[in-house]
């Protein structure tokens, strides 16, 4: 089953909003970044990632974001464009804002962590009056991540694409990508977070993401269905629970639920699988897969990216995707 429709008339399969940074990953793996000689530089940022998913796996995409007048900033706008993404309303900040940094460490595969510097990000200065409706109406689909609700006026920018979407019957997905760093309090997130959800069609988080999202109501011992069950009272359709090793849960408002396994891998370092997950899972389901194969599609492409050094350039294309579902091990869970 699959409850989503798409407008196939327009041009546009998949639009982005939010974040915009570089990633700089460590070649010294196995030791702490204090040991850490060298990085190699790549795009990065969740709807980043995302939308490289996107654009690998052959859709047509776009990006709603600002970056940063510099060479990171160029960096940023041309390595989208080679990966066939529109950048038509990917704005030049002009007030001397920098570009995000995340350096990331790989003490080992299972212990990864990111050093952020998000200061005076030129993502976070994205304006409403750069959201561009005629934009938003020409897509089958926009994806909203939650970092960029962090600050103004990027907040109200999101705010008004959303509003855009709704109006034009653009299907919402959003994920939660909560980066405690950004915010100041969990109070002020979790009001913008349950904000935003309520205009969205798809909603992918983990259990802890959600758990942040409930503290304001008292709901911080919710099980998955209660929680899915707060958002289908609004637009909702899809909510996609992670649980890390355990697998993925998708509940529908028709009460059904899904569940998606792992595929067997050779892990290097465990971020860029919640990003390269949502970019299968969205296109499985833009394809017109039921849920429980756009979940496997998804746990297929995470699968491939936690092998890989980067995020955004070990997205996989379409026929290593297929590739991995028709031969990789898929172990249920």
């Amino acid at each position: 089953m699959n409850p989503l429709t798409f407008d196939q008339s327009r041009p546009l399969d998949l639009i982005a909003i939010g974040r915009l940074c570089i990633d700089l990953n460590a070649n010294e793996i196995h030791r702490p970044m204090e040991e850490t000689s060298t990085f190699t530089k790549y795009v990065g940022g969740s709807p980043a990632n995302i939308a490289i998913g996107s654009a690998r796996l052959g859709q047509k995409t776009g990006f709603i974001g600002k970056v940063s007048d510099d060479q990171m900033g160029r960096f940023i706008t041309q390595y989208l464009e080679k990966n066939d993404i529109d950048t038509s309303s990917v704005t030049i900040d002009r007030t001397g804002a920098v570009t995000g940094l995340a350096f990331t460490e790989i003490k080992s595969p299972s212990e990864c962590s990111i050093l952020m510097y998000r200061d005076n990000v030129a993502d976070l200065l994205l304006h409403p009056a750069e959201i561009n409706e005629n934009y938003i109406k020409q897509a089958k689909a926009l994806l909203v991540s939650g970092t960029a609700l962090a600050k103004s006026p990027s907040r109200e920018a999101v705010f008004l694409a959303l509003e855009y979407a709704v109006k034009h019957q653009v299907a919402v997905f959003f994920d939660l990508d909560y980066r405690p760093y950004t915010w100041t309090d969990e109070a002020e997130t979790a009001i913008y977070y349950n904000l935003a959800a309520e205009k969205c069609d798809v909603i992918i988080g983990t259990r802890e993401e959600f758990n942040m999202m409930e503290s304001m109501l008292n709901m911080t011992e919710a099980d998955d269905r209660s929680t899915a069950n707060r958002w289908f009272s609004h637009r909702a359709e899809i909510v996609v629970i992670k649980h890390g090793g355990a697998g993925s849960i998708a509940y529908t408002k028709d009460g059904e639920s899904h569940r998606s396994g792992i595929f067997k891998t050779n892990v290097l370092k465990t971020f860029g699988a919640g990003d390269s997950y949502a970019s299968a899972f969205i296109y499985g389901l833009m394809k017109g897969k039921d849920i429980s194969e756009a979940m496997k599609m998804g746990s297929a492409s995470a699968s491939l990216v936690i092998s890989r050094h980067s995020c955004s350039d070990a997205m996989p294309t379409a026929e290593e995707l297929l590739e991995q579902l028709n031969t990789g091990v898929y172990e249920p869970v």
